[in-house]
């Protein structure tokens, strides 16, 4: 809402005014904003919070061998960050663009998915929350919607780069000049190669272009669900989640930014995105709600976010990705809440298998896979044999672990980010 009234007040000619059209400004503005919102309306919120006895049950020792010192804190913070995030975003974004409103609705629906989960099994008393059909139901919905609306809004489109040679062997990197609809996302480690989900549904004749767009509404209904169910399984330890997600954000950000700039897309070679400037500003309050949370949120926690906070993180990650036609690097991006996930598969599907032969094998000490790196020996299950009992080979503080998932997080960012000139 500043942003129209900054640029009203420009045609007058008032001092300043005219540093709202630029979106560097309102970025760095945001995430000051976000980070200042965060801190104050954190501390009023963990009163509130306290006062009426709003908070965590006693955790299960065999699964959090700290779980007993983490009673009576409170729960629900992934309303801090909410806050956090749209507060700022509509002040200084442009609220009608579509990239904008589609990262708002994702951030209201799935917070609402999870403050759901986290109400059940505040209020009523039920620890296994939401059930899980109607989870997934949700999370598939916003998905369905996300890439529906990609599909048929005509303010998504791109302007591909193309390759022109110039003196010899030199190249110079340019783009279309008219904007157009596409199916094309980058892959990574490769020049001058983009996926066309067009392409690939072309033995359906003239019906691949159509049969492209629903194969993309299905990757982003994928992308979503999986992203934000990673995330959710991150949430674990205190600060693990929101400083795995903060840095997340940046490498997005850094993703927007050069996709909306005309002059760094035909540097480094890649699809210029019209209007996507506005996400940078979406993903700098992001980052300032998380870095604000882990003022209340690193160990020991003062507040957990829940599940109103960690579905909502993630699938504005997958959102976020889908917007610059990323979501080819989430499994790099989003290497930890990949394993996660996996951990969590691998060790449910082998049990089954097992127990089917009268045997009950667990590949991990535990899983979600941060949960081995704490394990202790006493806390196995004696009628179980575990493949990988003896890793890791003593258990770890958490505030350990989740530092050192934070730097693998650094490292797989900035691998992410240099697939931009590696290819």
């Amino acid at each position: 809402m500043l942003y129209y009234l900054f640029r009203f007040l420009e045609q007058f000619n008032i001092p300043g005014s005219h540093m709202w059209s630029y979106i560097s400004f309102r970025s760095l503005l945001a995430m000051i904003l976000s980070l200042v919102i965060s801190a104050w309306f954190g501390e009023k919120f963990i009163k509130w919070m306290k006062r009426r006895n709003i908070s965590e049950t006693a955790r299960d020792k065999d699964i959090d061998p700290f779980g007993e010192k983490k009673k009576g804190v409170p729960t629900m913070g992934g309303i801090i960050i909410m806050v956090s995030i749209l507060v700022p975003v509509l002040l200084l974004g442009r609220i009608r663009n579509i990239y904008l409103i589609l990262m708002v609705i994702t951030t209201v629906w799935l917070g609402f998915l999870g403050f759901m989960d986290d109400y059940i099994k505040i209020f009523r008393k039920n620890k296994d929350g939401l059930k899980g059909k109607y989870k997934i139901i949700g999370q598939v919905s916003i998905g369905f919607i996300v890439g529906i609306v990609l599909y048929l809004s005509p303010d998504v489109v791109i302007r591909e780069n193309v390759s022109i040679e110039k003196q010899g062997t030199e190249q110079v990197v340019q783009h279309k000049s008219n904007a157009e609809k596409s199916l094309k996302t980058t892959i990574p480690f490769f020049k001058n190669h983009n996926l066309d989900y067009g392409k690939v549904m072309s033995f359906l004749g003239d019906h691949a272009m159509t049969a492209g767009w629903i194969l993309f509404v299905l990757m982003t209904i994928f992308v979503v669900t999986a992203v934000s169910n990673g995330a959710n399984l991150n949430d674990g330890m205190d600060g693990m989640c929101a400083g795995n997600s903060a840095i997340i954000g940046i490498a997005l950000g850094i993703f927007a930014y050069v996709s909306s700039h005309l002059e760094y897309a035909s540097y480094l070679d890649i699809m210029y995105i019209p209007y996507s400037q506005e996400l940078v500003v979406f993903m700098c309050a992001f980052i300032g709600a998380m870095i604000g949370f882990l003022w209340y949120n690193a160990y020991p926690a003062q507040v957990f976010m829940g599940d109103t906070g960690s579905l909502m993180i993630g699938g504005i990650i997958g959102v976020g990705a889908i917007i610059v036609h990323k979501e080819l690097l989430l499994p790099i991006l989003c290497g930890v809440f990949f394993v996660e996930s996996l951990s969590v598969i691998i060790q449910t599907q082998w049990f089954k298998f097992k127990k089917r032969k009268g045997k009950r094998v667990r590949v991990f000490r535990s899983t979600p896979i941060h949960d081995a790196f704490r394990r202790l020996d006493s806390q196995l299950d004696p009628t179980s044999t575990y493949v990988l009992k003896g890793w890791p080979h003593r258990p770890f503080h958490e505030s350990k672990i989740t530092i050192r998932f934070w730097i693998v997080t650094i490292i797989l960012a900035a691998m992410t980010i240099i697939t931009l000139k590696i290819r």
